[in-house]
């Protein structure tokens, strides 16, 4: 499973996505991270509280999942896919995000 990759999208096509109603961000990096600075109106899920906080998530939207440089991001991502849901990944993560951010 580790070897599965997840689509990605990179921050250009984010920042001109991150508008559209049936896009959302999740951020599943730690709370000491995510204190450093999110993406504005990004929804933050632990990775590890994502399989009890999934009920949140709607097959309906495209989700962009975000952490620091793109691991973590990936196997959520992974676990989204696998339960039927329409995940992207952020290429390069929050190192490479050069975009606003929120704190």
């Amino acid at each position: 499973m580790e070897d599965k990759k997840i689509d990605l999208i990179n921050k250009e096509q984010l920042k001109q996505e991150m508008n559209r109603p049936d896009l959302e961000i999740i951020d599943v990096r730690e709370d000491d991270e995510v204190a450093e600075g999110i993406i504005p109106g990004a929804k933050h899920i632990k990775l590890g509280d994502i399989p009890t906080r999934i009920s949140e998530l709607s097959k309906d939207k495209e989700y962009v999942m975000v952490c620091r440089s793109g691991g973590r991001s990936n196997r959520a991502g992974v676990q989204l896919e696998e339960q039927g849901y329409n995940v992207k990944n952020l290429q390069g993560g929050m190192l490479d995000w050069d975009g606003d951010v929120s704190k």
